[in-house]
């Protein structure tokens, strides 16, 4: 229940009911133009499948406990041929989007809320990194490094936005054998693109960074980057931070 709490107190559920449609488009079922209440409590199911020990949708199918059904303001939990409706009704459409710049806006004033009639904007210091997660399916996907495991496997590359005191602010989905240079720009210009008076001048990020043409073309846009490198020489500290504006 302290999830939930937290939740509505910050704003979250709000911010991410809004981002969907309001109208049923004619093509669909009834889920995504549903209710606003419904729309809400299929929200509240996927944001907390895992407090009750769930990792996917596909769980629901043997789920029996009363958590969820506490959690989202029902008699019984939702199952999962309804939930899997939704939730792919929504990663089919534009509603992805959405909800990715609805979770932006709603980092940002979690973390930095406006300051009142201030004109200047609010300068960061952000660090970006990528991740790479198997996806396991018959389908022939982009393949990447998976770092963890070591191995070139069918996957989908993660890049995370975190400020300098370690608050995360967004993260983005995309290709697995997207690199890191193509998405920091992306990820970094959509969220200054929704937050007006906020402005990333320093970027921390690892090796995958090091390259001149992507360093001078942060350069060109006022912004500086710190890189940690591994330095292998002896009676050195075991990492070093080169600073390039």
């Amino acid at each position: 229940m302290l999830l939930l709490a937290a939740a509505n107190e910050t704003a979250l559920i709000a911010h991410l009911a809004e981002a969907l449609p309001a109208e049923q488009a004619e093509e669909r079922s009834p889920r995504v133009g549903s209710s606003a209440a419904v729309r809400r409590r299929l929200l509240l199911t996927l944001l907390f499948l895992g407090a009750v020990g769930l990792h996917r949708t596909w769980d629901l199918r043997g789920y029996t406990s009363d958590g969820l059904a506490l959690l989202t303001g029902r008699r019984q939990a939702y199952g999962y041929r309804y939930t899997e409706a939704f939730l792919s009704q929504v990663a089919h459409g534009e509603d992805t989007e959405r909800l990715t710049d609805a979770l932006a806006q709603w980092t940002m004033h979690l973390w930095y809320p406006p300051e009142g009639a201030c004109e200047s904007k609010r300068v960061l210091t952000c660090y970006v990194d990528g991740h790479r997660k198997p996806v396991h399916s018959d389908m022939l996907i982009p393949r990447g490094l998976i770092g963890r495991l070591g191995t070139i496997l069918g996957c989908r590359a993660l890049v995370l936005l975190h400020d300098e005191h370690g608050h995360p602010l967004l993260a983005t989905t995309h290709r697995g054998d997207q690199h890191l240079m193509v998405g920091l720009p992306s990820i970094v210009a959509r969220y200054e693109h929704n937050q007006e008076y906020i402005h990333v001048k320093r970027i921390i990020v690892d090796r995958e960074g090091m390259a001149t043409e992507f360093l001078a073309s942060l350069h060109a846009e006022g912004r500086t980057v710190v890189t940690i490198l591994r330095v292998v020489c002896r009676n050195t500290f075991p990492h070093s931070a080169h600073n390039f504006s």
